[in-house]
């Protein structure tokens, strides 16, 4: 039987991405090859329980949730990240991935919504982006850049333009919580026109650096 170390399974809102604010089921999966200067889920980087697909998957029926989120970590990082997504969406749930950027995103089942992240060089792991991954993107799918600072968000811009993501999917700007001030890159955002829908982790105003929320 297939399994998957897990770090968590719990029931929040999704604080991040196009369906924010929606009740959401998030899986977290342990472990992540990146170390970004800012990660908030330094916790999932090791041990965990190991647990097979099928008890992922019930653990996961019992909220009787609408929307799955798998995240980490890096999902990704695990094989049978792959297998268990598609279980989730065999199930009828509307899943999301949170990936890095950095690992292939080509067998992920089209029936979930990736959300990619673009590593900035405020991240410390720029050198670590996948960019072929860009071409595998749809109308489906997400990118984020995290913000850390002007220059990350003057680096940003320029990956915006030179790839024309907003012709490929939708693109968030997102500012590194407690370092940038949201208002700094809205205005930012604002000023330039940026076709970028400019958000903040809602979960971290409602319930702090809290686990499982």
């Amino acid at each position: 039987m297939a399994q998957c170390r897990i770090t968590e399974i719990f029931y929040s809102l999704q604080g991040e991405s196009r369906t924010v604010g929606l009740p959401t089921v998030f899986v977290r999966l342990t472990g992540c090859p990146l170390r970004c200067g800012y990660c908030d889920t330094e916790y999932a980087f090791h041990g965990g329980e190991k647990m097979d697909i099928d008890e992922i998957v019930a653990q996961v029926a019992a909220f009787n949730p609408r929307y799955v989120c798998v995240t980490g970590g890096e999902p990704l990082a695990q094989p049978n990240c792959i297998p268990l997504l598609s279980a989730l969406c065999d199930r009828g749930y509307d899943v999301s991935l949170e990936t890095s950027g950095a690992m292939d995103i080509s067998k992920v089942d089209k029936r979930v919504s990736r959300v990619m992240d673009i590593k900035t060089p405020g991240s410390g792991e720029e050198s670590k982006n996948r960019y072929e991954n860009i071409e595998l993107l749809n109308n489906h799918d997400q990118l984020k850049f995290v913000v850390c600072h002007r220059d990350d968000y003057d680096w940003a811009r320029e990956k915006l333009n030179q790839y024309q993501l907003y012709e490929r999917c939708e693109v968030l700007f997102s500012p590194i919580h407690g370092q940038l001030q949201p208002a700094e890159l809205a205005e930012w955002v604002v000023a330039d026109n940026l076709p970028v829908r400019m958000q903040i982790q809602m979960h971290k105003y409602l319930w702090g650096e809290e686990k499982g929320r």
